[in-house]
């Protein structure tokens, strides 16, 4: 199986200072289970942005109220080589490094690897193993630091099962 290599891209939201009208879009990469139980990464956008004040005198600014969930925060540390190895996500999940770089490989072989603010949703739930015997995703740190990630766990039954473009 030939390894698809991309590197997220840095700029990952548009130009947020605009005050044309003009919406900006997110970008992410959306980790999910197709009906073969074959996991995938999509990358998508989110475009739903409000120019709105957050907030009483607050200036506007661009918002994505993106979902209301019951929901878990995480802060992790990837060490230097650390590999997760085959695995599903344990719950729908947004994970965000802040530092460093990590990686995800699906079982489809594509790789995308990710550095700080570079978005990921993790919704590989219900894989089903292949030949190799891969379930899930295969994930670990990239380079000379640890990875640093802020993971955001949803919930719920409602958010598994989402694919590409649920969140738009």
């Amino acid at each position: 199986m030939v390894l698809n290599r991309l590197r997220g891209i840095g700029t990952f939201m548009s130009d947020t200072s605009k005050t044309d009208g003009n919406q900006p879009e997110l970008s992410y990469w959306h980790v999910w289970t197709d009906d073969d139980g074959i996991s995938h990464q999509t990358r998508c956008q989110l475009t739903n942005f409000k120019h709105e004040s957050i907030s009483g005198d607050a200036a506007p600014q661009w918002n994505n109220h993106l979902l209301s969930a019951d929901a878990k925060i995480l802060f992790t540390e990837q060490p230097v080589g650390w590999i997760g190895e085959w695995h599903e996500n344990p719950q729908p999940q947004w994970i965000i490094p802040l530092s460093g770089r990590w990686f995800v490989e699906t079982m489809d072989g594509m790789r995308v690897e990710m550095g700080v603010g570079e978005v990921s949703f993790g919704g590989d739930q219900n894989t089903k193993s292949n030949p190799e015997g891969h379930k899930g995703h295969l994930s670990g740190t990239v380079g000379e630091e640890p990875a640093r990630l802020m993971i955001v766990q949803l919930n719920g039954e409602r958010w598994i099962g989402l694919r590409p473009g649920d969140f738009a």
